[in-house]
């Protein structure tokens, strides 16, 4: 039995870099759409990042993304109790929103793609997400990118809120991930 243990952890962190958490203080998870045609800036106000990221080893990097959805903030607090609606997030079912990825690619010049998969609202489905990475003075990197998602299609903003002439379909999503080494 020990032996076992000790042979399944080591496959598990064969090839895999240590990933190392995100610093929350200097992170951000945003979000932006369009009500009433006038855009709308909210954010997630907590989360939790892991990444392991090395672009000479893009096989050995990993990322893992849980975002709490009873902490957005799209500025009033109706429009946050709202969010958390069945309708809506439905936090009290669905918690949380995730994304885990283990496949990248690289397009040069700082650009990369994470390839993974994402979970919202009970639905999980693959995801590409583009990202730059800067290095900082401090020693740690810069992650930064942005990406749509069709809220209909995640189920979110049911019922009477599924007409796209008061909020629209497209979300986009943006991250900034500051992780220290």
């Amino acid at each position: 039995m020990r032996k076992t243990t000790l042979t399944l952890a080591l496959l598990a962190s064969a090839g895999l870099a240590h990933a190392t958490p995100a610093d929350p203080a200097k992170s951000s998870v945003k979000f932006v759409f369009t009500q009433m045609n006038v855009p709308v800036e909210g954010q997630f106000k907590k989360f939790a990042a892991d990444v392991a990221f090395d672009n000479a080893k893009l096989d050995a990097s990993k990322v893992s993304i849980a975002v709490d959805l009873a902490a957005a903030d799209a500025g009033s607090s109706d429009a946050n109790q709202a969010m958390q609606m069945k309708e809506w997030f439905n936090t009290s079912a669905f918690p949380k929103a995730t994304f885990t990825a283990t496949q990248f690619k690289s397009l040069g010049a700082g650009k990369f793609q994470a390839i993974g998969q994402f979970a919202l609202k009970g639905k999980t489905a693959n995801l590409t997400v583009p990202f730059t990475v800067k290095p900082d003075a401090a020693k740690g990197q810069w992650f930064e990118g942005s990406f749509p998602l069709s809220r209909l299609a995640w189920k979110v903003g049911e019922g009477e809120w599924s007409d796209v002439g008061a909020v629209a379909d497209a979300v986009q999503v943006k991250f900034k991930l500051y992780v220290p080494k």
